[in-house]
């Protein structure tokens, strides 16, 4: 464990072995099971979870039950409510497993302390929210402006590997179409290969 978090770490800043062992210190390794919550709507975010092994869903549901996936979260990837993690304000996301999932976890007052202690780490989360801020924008402007056929070739392109290991039904959620839209879609691109 913490081998994906150092080559993902060393993908955007550089820190030294001793940095990275006193980094460690500060995650709570965590197994989830398959369809095990890390957050649940109404709870307030205690962490912010890297994903070592497996794949999580973030969503929320609405008034009439229908669900609405923000996002998926892959090995390698940083996942949290960040307004509530941030402002311990109740959270209006699920987090929930979709297979067997090894996580590392931060408190927040152990990610401030990770901060305050070695300051490259600023520049490393930064570089995460600005681009988490870019794709979430762009996909704001997808959903509203782009056709089923290109949502789906942008999911291919975001999560590759994975549409194998998310149920169909949740791949429709994201994209906000329908199980059927999705399915014709992705018959239409066949056909053209």
């Amino acid at each position: 464990m913490y081998e994906l978090l150092y080559q993902k770490i060393g993908e955007i800043i550089s820190i030294t072995t001793e940095e990275f062992d006193f980094c460690k210190t500060l995650f709570l390794p965590k197994k989830l099971r398959k369809r095990q919550y890390l957050l649940q709507d109404g709870d307030i975010c205690k962490y912010t979870a890297f994903v070592e092994k497996g794949i999580l869903r973030t969503y929320s549901v609405d008034e009439k039950g229908n669900e609405h996936i923000l996002q998926f979260s892959p090995e390698g990837w940083w996942l949290s409510d960040l307004y509530s993690f941030l402002t311990h304000e109740p959270s209006l996301f699920n987090i929930e497993a979709l297979e067997d999932c090894e996580l590392l976890l931060i408190t927040k007052p152990s990610w401030d302390l990770l901060l305050e202690k070695i300051p490259v780490f600023e520049r490393y989360f930064r570089i995460l929210i600005q681009n988490n801020l870019i794709v979430t924008q762009r996909r704001l402007m997808g959903t509203l402006s782009e056709t089923a056929e290109q949502k789906y070739l942008k999911l291919i392109e975001t999560y590759p590997g994975c549409l194998q290991r998310v149920p169909q039904h949740m791949l429709a959620s994201y994209l906000g179409i329908t199980p059927e839209t999705l399915s014709r879609v992705r018959s239409q691109i066949a056909a053209r290969k």
